[in-house]
């Protein structure tokens, strides 16, 4: 990967795709011209979002306004070679795209990519007006929009309007690789190249079926795989698998005709077994227990981006510092280059879906935190039929754009409740699109009877976690979200959000050394597979984190922290011994 450390007048210079590399890239990332309804034109740095201070705006968007983005550019001499697509990573939540006058369509959805053939319209050589036109509507129901809202406070936080991830241009041959799947299980892959863009109106697109070559290194030595028909398939004869303490990664490169591409693959299973008659997850054969944190990827300047990629890199390694193996991606879908550096640095990843739908603090939050109505149907909940489609749709877009990636090994479905229906549907249709990975249909509480789902999953703060002796493995979604206030580093130094306040490092770090002790530890013998404790960062009004929102400060001691991490690894070691 080039440089991770771009300027602001260059932000976020670099390949954003790294699972389906070429060599032609150009990005529109930078400057660009905004216009927000009757307002005077403004200058806007993208690809940071209006609200952020790094965007050079940093102010609230009435919702519903007319909102307009304009870029300039000219293309290098000889970057045409054939086709020309312009690509988005993420525009919160509807964009119409025109180009030199010409409409190329638009874009429901502010947490899935897109792209477009612009090649009929764009100049060679000469320069090119490209227009985005955004409409947001806060509170809105019908769409995907995770913890954003206009009133911010406790725990929701300021909305993100407009283009939050990269925009750029790629030039590719008349026939090529649109997307990747690959597939692997045990020492078998299978590579499929794909027509389009997976994620596309929800559909699959076809095989690009031509013949061609995939090439990739095992010990050392080149194997060329043939492609007939669209499709590589093959078995690794010397395999080693992918995991957070080994994240072994198999560059590949593939050719189609014209095209060439680079990714990459790596070999894991995630399953479910029995112990001892207890229902535990296993990784790569193994029972393994992921130990982990809540991570909503929130920044101080940027909201949604961070100012550079390196910052995701940063957040990994204090994981990684602390004895973590996994951080559960909360309510939100991250440029591909963060669960690229989760592929490489070895952090599983627990991946949700973006919740659609109204949200009623008294059904979703208050009543199910004290244990009552957790096992209503979810049949009758969020019944709006546009809500539901959208929701469909949405998650489909998700798991299309990042089933690639080997750190993925669970999804989440829904949160707490919230836009939850239909539950075993959701898990047959999540299945269908993908069936390598753990699924958690409800994570929190609202489970029903005869629910679908692979775990038995439970949010505890105000009281001790009881181990459930459940059928599926047990998993402790959410627990801690104990609070200290640095000052200095504090977003609103006249708002607390957590569940229990600590006036001190040292106060902080003996209770969470009792939490994990009586809530983790102690259970993993009775059927706990994996924590997540909340959370990693403060965001806004929270915090629960354990560094500041502004990264620069560090609650707890990592050596205590690993020292917890040894210790369920060990407990881990006396169940394993007993197969």
């Amino acid at each position: 990967m080039s440089d991770l450390n771009q300027s602001v007048e260059n932000p976020w210079d670099i390949y954003p795709r790294p699972q389906l590399r070429r060599n032609s890239f150009f990005s529109l990332n930078g400057e660009w011209e905004l216009s927000v309804s009757e307002e005077e034109p403004q200058k806007i740095t993208v690809p940071f979002c209006i609200e952020s201070k790094l965007s050079g705006i940093g102010k609230a968007v009435r919702t519903g306004a007319a909102i307009s983005y304009k870029k300039q550019f000219t293309l290098p001499k000889g970057f045409i070679r054939g086709r020309v697509l312009l690509h988005f990573g993420a525009v919160d939540q509807i964009a119409r795209v025109v180009l030199n006058d010409h409409f190329y369509g638009s874009h429901e959805g502010g947490y899935t990519a897109f792209a477009m053939d612009i090649t009929e319209a764009v100049k060679r050589d000469e320069e090119n007006t490209l227009l985005v036109f955004v409409e947001d509507y806060l509170p809105l129901h019908l769409l995907p929009t995770g913890k954003q809202k206009e009133k911010r406070g406790g725990m929701w936080y300021t909305p993100v309007t407009g283009i939050w991830q990269s925009v750029w241009i790629e030039s590719v041959p008349e026939h090529y690789i649109g997307s990747l799947r690959i597939r692997t299980k045990g020492a078998n892959v299978s590579v499929e190249l794909l027509k389009g863009r997976a994620g596309t109106d929800s559909q699959e697109p076809s095989l690009l079926s031509v013949n061609g070559r995939l090439r990739y290194k095992e010990n050392g030595q080149e194997v060329t795989v043939p492609v007939r028909s669209g499709k590589a398939e093959f078995t690794v004869k010397n395999p080693r698998f992918w995991s957070p303490e080994k994240p072994v990664l198999y560059d590949f490169t593939v050719t189609s005709g014209a095209d060439t591409v680079q990714s990459y693959f790596a070999l894991r299973d995630i399953t479910v077994g029995e112990i001892g008659g207890i229902p535990r997850i296993f990784l790569n054969g193994k029972p393994y227990f992921f130990h982990g944190v809540l991570d909503q990827g929130y920044f101080d300047q940027g909201i949604y981006t961070p100012k550079t990629p390196e910052a995701y890199k940063k957040d990994l390694k204090l994981l990684k510092d602390c004895g973590f193996n996994m951080l559960r991606k909360h309510i939100k879908i991250e440029p591909e280059l963060f669960y690229f550096f989760c592929d490489t640095m070895g952090i599983a990843v627990f991946q949700d879906m973006v919740n659609c739908g109204e949200y009623h603090f008294f059904r979703d939050t208050a009543l199910p935190g004290l244990g009552i109505g957790t096992k209503r149907s979810d049949r009758r909940m969020n019944r709006e039929e546009r809500v539901r489609n959208n929701f469909k749709r949405a998650m489909t877009e998700a798991v299309y754009q990042l089933r690639n990636h080997p750190s993925i090994v669970y999804w989440t479905i829904f949160n707490e409740g919230w836009g939850q229906f239909c539950g075993s549907e959701m898990y047959d249709l999540l299945r269908e699109l993908d069936d390598s990975r753990l699924i958690d249909t409800a994570s929190g509480w609202f489970h029903g009877k005869d629910l679908k789902t692979d775990v038995e999953s439970r949010h505890v703060y105000f009281r001790a976690a009881k181990p459930v002796r459940a059928e599926k493995p047990y998993v402790l979604s959410e627990f801690g979200g104990y609070t200290l206030s640095i000052e200095g580093h504090v977003f609103d130094p006249k708002k607390s959000y957590g569940y229990k306040g600590h006036h001190s490092k040292e106060e902080l770090m003996q209770n969470l050394v009792k939490l994990f002790d009586r809530d983790v530890i102690a259970a993993i013998p009775l059927g706990l597979c994996a924590d997540i404790y909340t959370q990693l960062s403060d965001v806004e009004d929270e915090l629960n984190g354990l560094v500041t929102y502004d990264r620069e400060v560090v609650k707890v001691d990592a050596e205590q922290m690993m020292e917890i991490a040894f210790r369920i690894r060990q407990k881990v070691e006396e169940i394993r011994h007993e197969r």
